[in-house]
């Protein structure tokens, strides 16, 4: 007896565009070699379909239907696009790929002509056979083999899972393949039928049991299905009977509404049948004894990144199903570099859902790439436009969505509302904190998360040492609807708020409990969630008050995440609702505008910073509070260096000494050394300052790294152990400094502290490599700098990095890109008022410029830098503007140019001797030693240079030493 299948739900599953009222679906036309099924709207050649876009078929459809007549051009629009303006390229670009797909003007073949400025005539005879062949795909030679129709859209991404479930119903009599709605769940399972029959030779059949609205009907379902006459109540029976002898799989499709059904009529089937396998698609498992459950991932998609290329965009599987289902749409579409990041994020806001990526495309031609990224905010109005004739609860996101939302209990319902105020992941306390209440209980929360993950609304993450769970972008935007719609969205987003801020404040206690990367497992991942709940505080229904204390709490948050754009922005935020209010908390105010100045010193503090560290320093010591005064001075400390006022700056370093001196605070003493070391470096004592570090690094300090951090923006041990590094080097020790400068940075990157890391490259790691003329450790520690610093939106040391990479790129004999990058980096730092560092960076401009003949520009850079220094007492760099300024003499024509250049490099010997800064004496010597052997004169330069050298007990492989070394034996 020949099976029998509902043919136009498989071919609606398949693939094949049936629209909801379908005409006999032996209505065909044939012409050449072709068949054209209206109705399903399916075309075959040679009995293969044909692949054609939706609109070009639909354009073929009302031309064949009046063969020989002109169809208008504004007719084919009006039916094609009803409703809709269009352009009359759209149709012409339809029109082309329709006749690529017939092979137009090929082998004489000739189908459609057009009237030139009027429309189209389909001209080719046409027929219309009683019985044309549908297509189909024979697995096995079985006579009870059923024919299910080929698909006529590609499987992507999916040939690993296909494979994976084939094998598990080699071993296991049913699987059960899981997914929300749109994951392509039915798409998957016709095509692992399609590969297991194929290779065991067995009969197939398909049950779509979505239309089905009493339980009791699913046997019969399958009864029909298979052609089995039911003449009981109970058909299972006589279905048992049919199947006994026959090996088969039987396709469950859509079983989530009808679930308990179709688990006992499985159970009972597979008891009964030795040879039958059970293929299922639901939302949920069935339960039932031996399943084997096959949960269907997303679609992969890219990482967000702006250099994401479309041959890169189209390796994932989302980006192909979006560039295939546009293009069926636009015939001349075609993924370009510029487009690909912005597809590769509609791809990701859609959570690599097919369905949703397929109506997203479906947009592409009525709004552009651009547009769809913008209307994804809204993207239940968006996504509302699907295939006529999928199947109803596909037609649109928020059709499908509801279909599963109407399955569930009402408290689950309850339940997935509150959950879409979460924003990424949450965990069950966090779920239970927040959406319990009212009729809602914490019991009922847990049981209710479980629910709702079997049933493929919410996403389990258990390979961690707490579970955490998270809603799909879409699902999340869906529940947050239904809260709005039932008026609780603001006790839910309330609630979430005071959650939040409980744990931040939680967090905070902890501090001085944890390591650093327990503190970070355990509160970085809350960062998004903290987000929406801020965003809720200052709305217009939300609480500023909740909102301010919460801005206070995330301010360590922001800065262990190293998120100082966002603390700055947040920051003020909170302060204007502290300063509306009428009676504002100068405690309060006093926290905010701290975090304002941590948050400014590494984005650019402009001449804000020095108001905002003075203000916190007069509501210290209003309010009677030391650590706040210590606070206060190390950011004066930090606008006085940066500024390059050093004096001044040392004078507020010994005042935060003195201070932490009168406290039992390890931390303030620990940094109070470091401070008055910098300051003294800077001055040029470097001895002193040395002194400093080392007393630094030598005490025990109990408080872990993230409290140092959220006082003090550093790690203080990465801080110190970084600026020792320049320290050793000056007073040549450049194995020291190359040791502790990697260090420092392997000390950041252990703590996984963004700002840190930083810190050591560019005060440590990145120099020295440069100074020790080790290009390998520049190339790796400067693109570590640029990608960390660009990361974590740090522009000081986004600048810092442009600027050393310009260093490295002169050095490597890319001049012009060299000067380029660190002319407009010197720039930079001249406009942020960062003096520390432009000095330096103009005394290596004018080096550079003087090597390639630009001499009157190296002697403006040097000449400004020489200024700079002197007026800020930048000294610890002094002999080395001074050595460069006698380089820049020599290379000019004047006849006095050597004698002046001699005076200079003998004050920059010196100068380094009085600093007890010997790589500068080592460098002044070369250049003496390097102007008498060029001159041919005999003098005492060859003497010095080997009395430095001598000096010297490492870093004899350095680039100095070597250049020394050469001139020596000579």
């Amino acid at each position: 007896m020949e099976v029998a299948y509902d043919l136009r739900s498989v071919l609606r599953k398949s693939g094949y565009r049936v629209p909801p009222a379908v005409p006999s679906i032996d209505d065909a036309i044939a012409f050449g070699p072709f068949h054209l099924f209206p109705a399903q709207h399916v075309l075959l050649e040679g009995g293969k379909p044909v692949r054609v876009g939706s609109r070009a078929l639909e354009i073929l459809v009302a031309l064949v239907e009046r063969p020989g007549e002109m169809v208008s051009k504004k007719e084919l629009v009006a039916r094609v696009w009803p409703d809709t303006i269009v352009e009359e390229g759209n149709l012409k670009v339809h029109i082309a790929a329709l006749r690529k797909a017939l092979g137009d003007s090929r082998d004489g073949n000739r189908y459609l002509v057009n009237v030139p400025g009027r429309g189209y005539i389909f001209v080719a005879p046409v027929v219309h056979p009683k019985r044309p062949a549908l297509p189909t795909t024979d697995f096995g030679a079985n006579p009870h083999s059923c024919h299910i129709p080929l698909p006529l859209t590609r499987i992507l991404g999916r040939e690993d899972v296909v494979e994976t479930i084939v094998n598990k119903l080699s071993e296991s009599h049913i699987v059960t393949i899981v997914g929300p709605g749109g994951i392509g769940k039915t798409t998957v399972a016709l095509a692992v039928a399609a590969k297991f029959v194929a290779s065991k030779d067995d009969s197939v059949g398909f049950v779509d049991l979505a239309p089905l609205t009493d339980h009791l009907l699913v046997p019969t379902a399958l009864a029909t299905m298979l052609g089995v006459a039911v003449r009981s109540d109970n058909p299972i029976p006589s279905l048992i009977a049919f199947l006994t002898g026959r090996q088969m799989l039987i396709v469950l499709d859509s079983c989530e509404h009808v679930v308990a059904a179709v688990a006992m009529m499985a159970s009972q089937l597979l008891e009964g049948i030795a040879d039958l396998h059970i293929l299922a698609t639901s939302r949920e498992p069935l339960r039932v004894t031996g399943e084997s459950v096959q949960r269907l991932p997303p679609l992969k998609t890219p990482a967000a990144s702006d250099a994401l290329t479309a041959a890169e965009a189209l390796t994932f599987p989302s980006i192909q199903l979006f560039v295939e289902r546009t293009s069926e749409r636009i015939g001349a579409f075609r993924l370009t570099d510029i487009d690909a990041p912005l597809v590769g994020e509609i791809c990701r806001k859609l959570d690599g859902n097919p369905l949703a990526i397929e109506l997203a495309a479906s947009r592409v031609d009525a709004f552009g790439i651009r547009g769809v990224v913008t209307l994804l905010n809204d993207r239940f109005r968006l996504l509302t436009s699907g295939w006529r004739n999928a199947p109803p609860r596909h037609q649109t996101l928020m059709v499908t969505l509801d279909w599963s939302y109407d399955l569930l209990a009402e408290i689950e319902r309850v339940l997935l509302r509150r959950l879409g105020i979460f924003v990424g992941y949450f965990d069950l306390e966090a779920a239970s904190k927040v959406a319990a209440s009212g009729a809602v209980t914490s019991s009922d929360v847990l049981n209710g998360v479980a629910t709702l993950v079997d049933k493929s609304l919410v996403s389990a993450d258990v390979g961690r040492t707490v579970a955490r769970y998270r809603l799909l972008d879409t699902t999340a935007a869906y529940a947050r609807k239904q809260l709005v719609d039932h008026a609780e969205f603001d006790q839910s987003a309330r609630s979430h708020a005071e959650y939040y801020l409980a744990l931040l404040e939680r967090a905070g206690t902890e501090a001085t409990l944890q390591r650093n990367e327990d503190w970070a497992i355990a509160y970085g991942a809350h960062v998004d969630n903290v987000r929406a709940a801020l965003d809720w505080a200052f709305s217009l229904n939300g609480d500023a008050v909740i909102g301010v204390s919460l801005t206070i709490e995330a301010v360590s948050l922001w800065t262990h995440l190293s998120l100082m754009n966002e603390c700055r922005s947040r920051v003020n935020r909170a302060l204007e609702s502290v300063k509306c209010g009428a009676n504002g908390d100068r405690r309060q105010e006093m926290r905010l505008l701290t975090a304002l100045g941590v948050a400014l010193y590494s984005i650019g503090p402009g001449p804000e910073s020095g108001t905002v560290w003075t203000k916190v320093l007069e509501i210290a010591e209003e309010v009677g509070d030391i650590d706040y005064r210590l606070r206060a001075l190390w950011g004066l400390w930090v606008v006085c260096v940066t500024g390059g006022n050093h004096r001044s700056g040392l004078s507020l370093a010994k005042q935060f000494s003195t201070l932490a001196a009168k406290t039992t605070d390890p931390v303030a003493l620990f940094i109070g050394d470091r401070l008055v070391g910098t300051s003294l470096h800077f001055l040029g004592e470097h001895q002193g300052a040395r002194r400093h570090f080392n007393l630094m690094l030598s005490r025990p300090i109990s408080s872990t790294s993230r409290a140092q951090i959220v006082r003090f923006q550093f790690d203080q041990s990465v801080a110190g152990r970084a600026f020792l590094s320049r320290i050793l080097w000056v007073q040549g020790y450049p194995d020291h400094a190359t040791h502790e400068a990697e260090g420092s940075v392997e000390d950041a990157q252990a703590l996984r502290h963004g700002l840190s890391l930083c810190y050591a490259l560019g005060q440590a790691a990145c120099p020295i490599a440069l100074l020790t003329g080790d290009m390998t450790a520049a190339r790796r520690n400067v693109s570590m700098l640029l990608e960390h610093s660009l990361r974590h939106e740090l522009p000081l040391w986004q600048t810092m990095g442009r600027c050393f990479s310009g260093m490295l790129q002169f050095r490597k004999g890319d001049h012009s890109s060299g000067l380029l990058l660190l002319g407009q980096a010197i720039d930079e730092l001249r406009e942020a008022g960062f003096a520390l560092y432009h000095t330096a960076a103009l005394c290596e401009y004018a080096g550079a410029l003087g090597s390639v003949g630009e001499l009157a520009r190296a002697q403006a850079a040097i000449n400004e830098a020489l200024a700079q220094s002197a007026r800020n007492d930048e000294l610890w760099c002094m002999p080395e503007l001074l050595r460069v300024k006698g380089e820049l003499v020599l290379l000019e024509a004047d006849s006095n140019g050597v004698s002046a250049a001699e005076n200079y490099f003998h004050k920059s010997f010196a100068l380094a001797q009085q600093q007890g800064a010997l790589s500068w004496e080592l460098r002044a010597a070369i250049s003496l030693a390097r102007l008498e052997k060029n001159q041919r004169f005999e003098g005492q330069a060859q003497k010095l240079l080997a009395l430095a050298y001598a000096r010297f007990s490492e870093g004899f492989d350095t680039a100095d030493m070597r250049e020394a070394k050469l001139l020596l034996v000579r």
